[in-house]
């Protein structure tokens, strides 16, 4: 990029994030009809570096305390960091590439520690080669799988969908890039939110989640009538609210209400004169039970039902997509005219179709091999296993790429439960069971799981690309070497930390997807039911949602979300409603509504990035918190406080925004 381009750098154009006019064209901040510096030594290993790095610290977080926090933040302000401390001029370009290839770690990782622990979990055999070929079969389909969606998503759902993941990424490589008032905003905007998260993480100042139990009467509503209020005070997810917006994420958190306020009381009342269990995999009362645990047991299985319909609904919906990228794959595998438009702008170039093709088709193979000799030495069990995977994971791409669109949230887990459920059913009936069906069943929750997880995380790299103008094929090809990269960690990670830890047992990392998964598959390897009720009324729940025009998916991840994810995010797009609004100018709520867009992005970087610091120390044996004060209704009352103060303000910086002159 030339000296000159670069002081053109402004920002982000004014369509950014809204829906085009008939006839208007996006232009990114990188001209698409110029070279820009993308890929080079300099941005690929450093992007393999994080890869490694990142890769080591998203699996210990995620397997101690069951959340993997999202690495391209943080990759991003390293990036920026590192070309800004080597002077390098017209970056832009490069530090998408770092990013991209990087961020490879947070997914693979995802998709991994959900499903491959569980291994070690029931006391089964779980070599590197399976940890490691699970992860990379799996990320490689996920970037396949995507690749013929990338236009649909990135481009003509332009201004339709908020991307918040992208947006914070997205402000923080822009801001790099310009400097000045805007990247001090960022800066500062990091710092609160990285402080203040990284004191709940580290120190236990103030609860991270408040709850309504804080009270006496709070505590007696929720044990007579199970009715329960929880808030995450976190910055990191009130900021992503605010970026959402008001309209998803009332959705989001009226799937929530609904389960939560209304389907749990209800539950509880009917179950007072209930004596036996009931349910898949119960062994306690109804009456019993916790507000958490009818939850678990009775209403996520409901949003499991509505995302697994959602995803189908959207299938058909996307149908005349897909019809479009198998047809262009067979002209170009099958049609000897080559005439393709080679003059094609780079910003709007993937991976040829024939290339996905022939990609598709070898990893097809590699995993025929892989799972012929390497798990079921059964060629009937073999090819039923391989349909599975191509099948649910081709299917449930797209769900995952529009869940992280919505929400910045893969309802990943949930998926793969489904996953382990089919798989088991079919695979005991082709006359697999006992321990050698549990393996078979979870390395196949394992690719799937990947590579769902991969097609969410892949899409926001593709989105952020777009806005910067970066080339989706360069962006494209050399996701596949931090794949690779990526899954080799993680592989290693995982053996050590069990030998370190272990899984189970006193002093072991939780793993708590995985001990899920683990629950769930021995029953079914053993012959018990699935709660396919429930998932079937969360699927007709989300065929009478889709019949009113209310979007299916994202109420489905209300209900499948814990409330204390979804309250903060409707607080953040009350915020964003109101700073965007107050306003008689639409000028001056345009200028307030992208000043607080900066902010809330500071607020998720330095919560992503305060989350590395954090994973380390733990990992480092490092424990500051007094545990008997974080649990202490004392604690709640100052996380609520802090929350109110740190919305005040997002509110209040906001407000301060003038309109640019130019």
């Amino acid at each position: 990029m030339s000296n000159e381009q670069i002081e053109k750098t402004k920002g982000l154009p004014d369509n950014a994030y809204t829906e085009l006019k008939e006839g208007e064209e996006y232009q990114p901040v990188m001209s698409p009809y110029k070279a820009v510096p993308e890929v080079n030594l300099w941005s690929v290993s450093i992007g393999l570096l994080m890869a490694i790095l990142f890769s080591a610290a998203a699996a210990y977080l995620g397997l101690k305390i069951g959340q993997v926090f999202e690495a391209a933040i943080p990759i991003a302000i390293i990036a920026v960091g590192l070309s800004t401390a080597f002077k390098r001029k017209g970056s832009l370009g490069e530090n998408v590439i770092i990013q991209s290839i990087g961020a490879s770690s947070g997914v693979i990782v995802a998709g991994a520690i959900f499903t491959l622990p569980a291994l070690y979990i029931l006391g089964l055999n779980a070599e590197f080669y399976k940890v490691f070929l699970s992860s990379l079969i799996g990320g490689v389909l996920g970037i396949l799988f995507l690749i013929p969606f990338r236009k649909y998503f990135v481009s003509d759902m332009h201004g339709k969908l908020p991307f918040p993941e992208a947006t914070a990424t997205t402000e923080v490589l822009i801001s790099g890039e310009k400097g000045g008032s805007q990247a001090k905003l960022l800066v500062i905007s990091m710092l609160i939110g990285g402080i203040y998260d990284f004191i709940i993480a580290t120190f236990g100042w103030w609860s991270e989640v408040i709850t309504t139990r804080v009270t006496e009467i709070g505590t007696q509503l929720a044990e007579k009538a199970k009715l329960v209020f929880k808030l995450n005070v976190g910055a990191a997810v009130m900021g992503l609210g605010y970026i959402i917006g008001l309209r998803y994420t009332a959705i989001i958190a009226a799937g929530s209400f609904l389960a939560w306020l209304v389907l749990i009381p209800i539950i509880s009342y009917l179950a007072a004169g209930m004596t036996v269990p009931v349910g898949f995999n119960v062994t306690e009362v109804l009456s019993a039970m916790s507000a958490e645990e009818i939850f678990t047991n009775y209403i996520r299985p409901v949003g499991i039902g509505g995302i697994a319909m959602a995803g189908i609904i959207g299938i058909i919906n996307s149908s005349n997509i897909i019809k479009k990228a198998f047809g262009l794959a067979a002209s170009e595998l099958f049609k000897k005219d080559k005439s393709v438009v080679k003059e094609e702008l780079r910003t709007r170039r993937d991976i040829s179709m024939k290339i996905i093709a022939i990609g598709t088709l070898v990893t097809i193979i590699a995993m025929f091999i892989f799972f012929y000799f390497g798990i079921l030495n059964n060629l009937t069990q073999t090819i039923v296993a391989v349909l599975i995977v191509m099948i649910i994971a081709f299917l449930f791409t797209t769900v995952a790429a529009n869940a992280i669109a919505i929400v910045g949230s893969n309802p990943v887990s949930g998926m793969t439960l489904m996953t382990l459920i089919i798989a088991s059913i079919v695979l005991t009936s082709v006359g697999l069971s006992g321990e050698s069906g549990m393996v078979a069943a979870l390395i196949i929750g394992g690719v799937v799981c990947t590579a769902l997880s991969m097609a969410g995380g892949f899409i926001s790299d593709l989105k952020v690309g777009y806005w910067l103008g970066s080339s989706p094929y360069k962006q494209q090809t050399w996701k596949f070497l931090g794949t690779l990269v990526s899954a080799a960690t993680v592989g290693g990670v995982i053996i050590l930390l069990n030998k370190t830890y272990g899984f189970t047992g006193e002093g072991a990392l939780v793993a708590p997807q995985a001990n899920a998964m683990a629950a769930v598959i021995e029953p079914m390897m053993s012959g018990n039911p699935a709660p396919w009720l429930l998932y079937v009324a969360g699927a007709f729940l989300a065929l009478i949602l889709t019949l009113i025009k209310i979007p299916a998916l994202a109420f489905a991840l209300g209900m499948f979300l814990p409330m204390e994810l979804t309250a903060p995010l409707l607080v953040g797009g009350v915020i964003a409603h109101i700073v965007s609004t107050r306003s008689k100018d639409a000028a001056v709520n345009k200028s307030r509504k992208e000043r607080g867009t900066l902010i809330a992005s500071g607020f998720i970087a330095g919560g992503a990035l305060m989350g590395v610091v954090s994973a380390i120390l733990k990992f480092g044996g490092v424990d500051l918190i007094n545990e008997a004060w974080a649990k202490s209704n004392s604690a709640e009352i100052l996380g609520f406080v802090m929350f109110i103060v740190l919305c005040g303000y997002l509110i209040w910086e906001s407000l301060r925004a003038k309109p640019e002159i130019e």
